[in-house]
């Protein structure tokens, strides 16, 4: 048995260290029970020799009495004192054999195992108890609040000693272990230079509270820029502080627990990732590293490996920010694979799609298998907001261009939830390049191709999305006609079966002045409102120039009963005829028709995303998203910064709107997208009461789930984070449903607040 442990690696205290350690201590232990079996076997053996030896000599005394019997013949008497002499001697060799184990084997093995071991065994102890000692007093060190002199400076002064002592028995313990060997006596000689080196290194530079001096070094053998212990805030409702090992490979933030165990990934890519210092936490030496998708808490052991490790994820972001063209593109790949070998192991668990499962679904999109921007062949990167990919070049443009113009996500590196997938797959580099290039052959304007300059592939971009230079403008006419046919397509999907969950009596129309409701059919000179037998409302422009159009709706109404039930908060789907055509309003009754490529276009011709309908209880493209029943039209509007918490006129959020109507999928987005379920409307109902009042259990269970998360998070600080993995399990749950098998939610009835 031999051992090698780098002094470094000792003062470290790495789970390489502890793997090694673990590892010999396992021999040792091996060995010790071996030989122990060995000195039983020896015993046993001679113990069994000598009753041989004895048993022989009673037969060689018993074969001379017989050659004394037969002396009147010579010849048995000769071959029996021979036969005896030559029994005896090898009675003797037998004698010498088992003294020699007696002394050389057993003795000697048993003062091994009761004197060497029983030393090995001491030193472990002494060991183990030194480590949990340094144990506590790092978690002391780190617990000590800034605000408290006193126990900071105890702390720190019970850490220095500790970790003194330590580094002294760590080596005096793998001197231990070097003794086993033939060469101890070498190996002894170097640990006394060791424990030399130590007392000098203390003499030279403090050690209260840096375990070793850590250095950025990119080209590690290894891989391995930077390693070293951190604390780490734990991502459960309890926001515990757990040490753990971690490391910057691969262009990422990674860590483990032990050598043995998988690799953690925090952050999957440090180019799409901040640092940043946090002073307002009340233990000392903070800081957070913050990704596209979540943050991460860490805490230094001291304000100088805090600093050390701040520059060394700001060295690597800079590192691989300045890689280009085809090595930026190596990168990436190199990292997706290192990315698909980490086990995220200890991570809540996620049902997103990652890596190749994304890419394959979004690249099967025609026109997605090239960057819709340049035309690069096999992009890896999206804008999700827009719904196209981009090659790697592009997408630092975009990024460039700020979140309000375009988002990015890798299609390998990132987590894809289920809606934002089925967003990808519904818009396309074909759609959005009919909207956004539509008069660029007009304008004369060169598309970029890949390998173009970056600053022309720029500027390109930033009239396309920014100035909009290529968008064509539609006519008051074209803008009418597609009001007016998004409006009579969401009608066609109200009334099918298949668009909403079962259905409720149907709701009593508002009335305006001057209508009644006598007959089967009434319409309102004024508002242009058609009253179905079914209780809605149609939409239809009454206006000279659509008459025929009026007509033919009426025609296709059913007759309306005369007696109407109660009425519904939820289904009034009105059409007026505005006092003007806008983009605002064609993202209105986009979103109701569940059409994005008219969605995306309105908002390329400059529709605010947040426009409010004032002749239709201000209502918004969000709200009537929701009343149109799609989850991934509500996840586009959310993705271009629609507001979530926005009330139309009866005090009522997307929120409300979704509980009412039972879209359990929706609730389930709102609530992840930070919509106040405590917001009231006039009737001072919440989302929470109208689902108890509806019995919507699973609605229920969502808005109570959210609220209790939300109360351990604010228990927690205004620096909490979200994570609680219960709450995340559930909530991915209905998401990975509403979006796979919407089906299994539709088990519930709209809100009716008349019901018994």
């Amino acid at each position: 048995m031999k051992i090698t442990v780098d002094f470094e690696e000792c003062l470290k205290d790495s789970p390489r260290f502890r793997a090694t350690i673990e590892e010999v201590e396992g021999d040792v232990c091996e060995l010790e029970s071996k030989l122990d079996k060995l000195v039983k076997l020896c015993i046993g053996m001679i113990d069994a020799g000598k009753a041989y030896n004895a048993a022989n000599k009673q037969f060689v005394n018993g074969i001379r009495e017989l050659a004394l019997q037969s002396t009147k013949d010579e010849v048995i008497e000769s071959s029996l004192s021979k036969f005896a002499e030559s029994l005896q001697e090898m009675i003797n060799y037998h004698t010498i054999l088992f003294d020699q184990a007696q002394r050389s084997i057993k003795t000697q093995l048993q003062t091994f195992v009761k004197d060497d071991l029983r030393k090995f065994k001491e030193a472990k102890k002494q060991f183990d108890k030194v480590s949990e000692e340094k144990d506590a007093a790092l978690i002391k060190n780190a617990q000590a609040p800034r605000n408290k002199q006193h126990e900071v400076e105890e702390a720190t002064n019970i850490l220095t000693a500790t970790r003194k002592c330590f580094r002294h028995i760590v080596l005096d313990y793998v001197l231990q272990l070097d003794q086993l060997v033939v060469d101890a006596a070498k190996e002894k000689r170097d640990m006394e230079q060791k424990h030399s080196t130590i007392q000098q290194k203390a003499a030279l530079q403090d050690f209260s509270n840096d375990d070793t001096k850590l250095e950025y070094n990119v080209d590690a053998d290894n891989g391995i820029a930077m390693e070293g212990y951190l604390f780490k805030r734990a991502s459960n409702a309890f926001k515990t502080w757990n040490r753990r090992w971690f490391s910057i490979q691969n262009n990422q933030l990674v860590y483990q627990k032990k050598l043995k165990d998988n690799l953690t990934v925090v952050v999957e890519d440090l180019r799409l990732c901040t640092v940043k210092h946090c002073e307002d936490l009340e233990r000392r030496f903070c800081f957070e590293v913050v990704s596209p998708t979540k943050s991460c808490m860490m805490q230094a052991d001291s304000e100088k490996l805090r600093q050390a490790w701040i520059k060394a994820v700001q060295n690597s972001i800079a590192t691989a920010f300045r890689d280009k063209g085809d090595d930026a593109e190596k990168l990436e790949r190199k990292s997706s694979t290192s990315t698909g070998s980490l086990d995220s192991g200890g991570e809540p668990k996620e049902r997103s799609l990652k890596g190749e499962s994304a890419l394959q679904k979004v690249i099967a999109i025609p026109g997605n298998a090239c960057c819709c921007d340049c035309g690069q062949p096999d992009p890896r990167w999206a804008s999700i907001n827009l719904g196209i990919t981009l090659c790697i070049q592009c997408s630092g443009i975009h990024r460039s261009l700020g979140v309000h113009f375009s988002k990015v996500r890798s299609l390998t590196l990132d987590s894809w939830e289920p809606e934002l997938l089925k967003l990808m797959c519904e818009l396309g580099n074909g759609v959005i390049n009919q909207i956004y290039e539509a008069r660029r052959e007009e304008l004369g304007a060169r598309k970029p191709q890949p390998g173009d300059p970056r600053h022309e592939v720029e500027a390109y971009i930033k009239a396309k999305y920014v100035d909009r230079r290529f968008v064509r403008r539609p006519s008051d006419e074209e803008l009418r006609s597609k009001v007016v046919s998004l409006s009579k397509q969401e009608k066609r999907l109200s009334n099918s079966s298949e668009h909403l969950p079962p259905r409720p009596p149907p709701p009593t129309p508002k009335l305006r002045p001057g209508s009644n409701t006598s007959g089967q059919s009434v319409k309102s000179a004024d508002s242009g409102i058609q009253h179905s037998a079914d209780g809605s409302r149609e939409m239809l422009v009454t206006t000279p120039s659509n008459s025929s159009l009026a007509e033919a709706d009426i025609a296709e109404t059913p007759p309306m009963p005369t007696t109407l039930p109660p009425p519904s908060p939820c289904k009034e789907m009105v059409f007026y005829e505005p006092k003007e055509y806008s983009s605002g309003l064609q993202l209105y009754w986009a979103s109701c028709a569940r059409s994005l490529p008219d969605m995306a276009e309105a908002l390329a011709h400059g529709a605010q995303v947040n426009w409010v309908n004032t002749e239709d209880d201000k209502r918004t493209p969000l709200i009537m998203a929701v009343r149109g029943g799609s989850l991934v039209t509500c996840e586009f509007l959310l993705q271009n910064a629609a507001n979530v918490n926005q009330q139309d006129a009866q005090g009522r959020g997307p929120l409300h709107h979704a509980t009412m109507l039972g879209r359990t999928g929706q609730v389930c987005l709102f609530l992840k997208r930070g919509a106040n379920q405590n917001a009231a409307d006039i009737e001072e109902k919440t989302p929470l009461a109208i689902a108890v009042e509806a019995a919507n259990a699973d609605i229920v269970t969502l808005l109570r789930l959210a609220k209790m998360n939300e109360e351990m998070r604010e228990a927690e600080g205004p620096y909490s984070q979200s994570g609680d993995e219960t709450y995340q399990d559930i909530f991915q749950d209905f998401t990975h449903m509403a979006s796979n098998d919407p089906d299994k939610l539709n088990r519930y009835k709209q809100y009716d607040p008349q019901r018994p």
